[in-house]
């Protein structure tokens, strides 16, 4: 019988390449995390270049985080990142706010109400004032008149998985939250939060009742975190054998009584083509404790994804707190 419901491998990426690019854009080494963290993967990336792998997390509700610091947003989708992108700002005089927005507005052909009509493709509104995002041009540098450029493959795929009434998150700075910054992480108690999270063991499904799960695993942290409908409902320490040198996904593929079938997922710039069963060596590397996993078989099922990163899942790129953001304009 499968005793470990999780798993390991170190090699292939979870956001390997952009998706489709441009052929002007075959011309340079597309940006990859084979070998690399995340944080070197963001830091490398050019003007234009943008990260997608949605299979990690095809379910769930999507927050999305800018960092104007980093010049880089990030998309999540039930805790787990599926998109990381390069975006233009507001250049001087004309910053872009920071804050937490909601997705008031979408509109795939819009043009500017203030500056001449100008396109503003896969719009998306964030206040009524002319803040939102779209495609536009990347210098490599805040230039916009306030809102956020996006590359157009990246707004065109971002715009596909959003609804009206996500929530946006717009920082000064370049800590940016490893998982979806539940409301718990954007309160004035986020580091209360954290510590719960990071402290020891924590099973409370009852944080979030119903959803898809989705599980992070983080070899710095030696740590695992359960997301359901994008809210951490558990946490725990794990043990790994082995070293994990870069980021892996897999997917519950199906459960036959005691027995869970996890499948590797095919990531862009792979050879794999399709999803491959994990094998009970590489399901043996990872060891929870017996009373987390007890608890999680009442939570995952067939669709359940699970993570795993070499990088920390606590607030901050190296580990710092993510400051609390003020209200936007």
């Amino acid at each position: 019988m499968t005793r470990t419901f999780f798993l390991l491998a170190a090699a292939a990426a979870v956001l390997a390449a952009p998706a489709a690019p441009a052929a002007a854009a075959q011309l340079k080494a597309a940006p990859s995390l084979q070998g690399a963290t995340v944080g070197e993967t963001v830091a490398a990336m050019k003007p234009g270049d943008f990260l997608w792998a949605p299979q990690v997390a095809p379910e769930g509700p999507v927050v999305i985080v800018v960092s104007i610091a980093q010049q880089r947003a990030y998309a999540y989708r039930n805790g787990v990142p599926i998109g990381i992108s390069t975006v233009s700002t507001g250049k001087k005089g004309h910053e872009t706010p920071t804050g937490v927005f909601t997705l008031l507005q979408k509109n795939v052909d819009h043009k500017s109400n203030l500056y001449n009509n100008a396109p503003m493709p896969y719009m998306q509104r964030l206040t009524w004032d002319g803040i939102a995002l779209h495609a536009g041009n990347l210098p490599g540098y805040p230039a916009s008149h306030g809102c956020v450029r996006l590359p157009m493959g990246f707004a065109k795929l971002l715009y596909g998985v959003t609804k009206l009434g996500l929530t946006v998150i717009v920082t000064a700075g370049a800590d940016v939250p490893r998982f979806a910054p539940s409301p718990a992480v954007l309160s004035n108690t986020a580091s209360k939060a954290e510590s719960d999270l990071f402290g020891g063991s924590l099973w409370q499904p009852e944080r979030s009742t119903t959803g898809p799960v989705s599980i992070v695993i983080s070899s710095a942290d030696k740590r695992m975190l359960v997301l359901r409908n994008g809210v951490p409902i558990g946490s725990a320490p794990v043990k790994i054998a082995g070293a994990v040198t870069g980021t892996t996904a897999y997917t519950l593929g199906a459960i036959e009584g005691d027995n869970y079938k996890w499948m590797k997922l095919p990531m862009p710039g792979e050879a794999l083509n399709a999803p491959v069963e994990v094998t009970p060596d590489e399901r043996a590397r990872l060891t929870v404790p017996e009373d987390i996993r007890v608890a999680m078989a009442a939570v995952v099922a067939p669709g359940t994804t699970v993570v795993v990163t070499p990088d920390t899942l606590q607030t901050g790129g190296a580990g710092k707190k993510m400051t609390v953001m003020t209200a936007g304009k």
